[in-house]
């Protein structure tokens, strides 16, 4: 038990700390699509690594590649492309909160698919979660410039795409292979697709040396991915759905303080009222374990 403790906090950080390294590379003025890709190609080569050392083998037939694809573009490319595009106008805390509506947003679509049954508690914290979110976006409460509210309505693609992904995945999914396996055929086809796109437009982002401070956030986000999704894997396994749900709160209010902290972001008691509200609203529409 101590050792899960520790884990869902170690990869917690690594999950939130990613939020706020992404602003730093989109204040830098580099594009959503050369940052993905970047972050997609550093993913697949990190878990190709982790598949040979295991000796693990990666199905490529037309029903998995097909598989791949649609976690690329629904886990990866389309909700990543809003979320950047989002963070350019809303600050890292308020985008640290948006990833908490992931669970909620996840009820909500397994209930109009009929995966989920009803319940009052679930549909009060689903409650509590779009109250936050309107909290959030009132004029003048906790964003710098009210004018940015609409932009809330885009960095909310981003949670419904990993819905629909997870819903998909846990119920719709066409063939069974290992998370790794999948992730890393999505990392690697995602990569490809945009390799023609990254280096024949504008839109690439150049990673030659020397280094800059947004460069190394690139690299910086792309290996916290991996790892918060590889403990987010491990955690499944050895604790279960219920216990691993509570990663959300670690992600939520780490991104927020390394936005303090790191880009020196200040907000007032309305946002911390809607953090509140936010992760009382997770912690209704978690998994209830049987």
């Amino acid at each position: 038990m101590f050792f899960n403790l520790i884990a869902i906090v170690f990869f917690g950080l690594c999950w939130g700390i990613t939020i706020p390294l992404t602003k730093v590379a989109i204040e830098a003025g580099h594009h959503p699509l050369g940052l993905i890709f970047w972050q997609m190609l550093i993913s697949s080569m990190l878990l190709g690594a982790y598949l040979i050392f295991k000796k693990e083998r990666v199905a490529h037939s037309i029903v998995a590649l097909r598989y791949y694809l649609i976690i690329a573009i629904i886990g990866t490319l389309v909700p990543n492309t809003f979320s950047l595009i989002a963070t350019d106008h809303l600050p890292a805390g308020i985008m640290a909160i948006i990833i908490a509506t992931v669970p909620i947003m996840s009820l909500v679509v397994a209930l109009l698919a009929r995966i989920e049954k009803f319940s009052w508690a679930r549909c009060f914290g689903i409650l509590l979660g779009v109250s936050a979110l309107v909290l959030i976006g009132l004029p003048e409460a906790s964003l710098p410039d009210p004018s940015k509210a609409p932009w809330l309505l885009v960095a909310l693609i981003a949670p419904l795409c990993y819905a629909i992904e997870g819903n998909f995945v846990a119920a719709r999914a066409p063939i069974k292979l290992s998370p790794v396996v999948t992730l890393f055929g999505a990392s690697l086809l995602g990569s490809v697709l945009l390799l023609p796109i990254a280096t024949m437009t504008d839109m690439a982002v150049s990673l030659t040396l020397p280094w800059d401070i947004s460069r190394w956030a690139i690299f910086g986000s792309a290996v916290g991915h991996v790892v918060a999704y590889s403990g987010y894997l491990l955690l499944l396994a050895r604790a279960g759905a219920v216990f691993t749900s509570q990663i959300g709160y670690v992600v939520t209010l780490t991104g927020i303080m390394g936005a303090v902290l790191f880009l020196g972001e200040s907000y007032g008691y309305t946002v911390w009222i809607a953090v509140a509200m936010m992760l009382a609203g997770v912690a209704l529409v978690r998994p209830i374990k049987h």
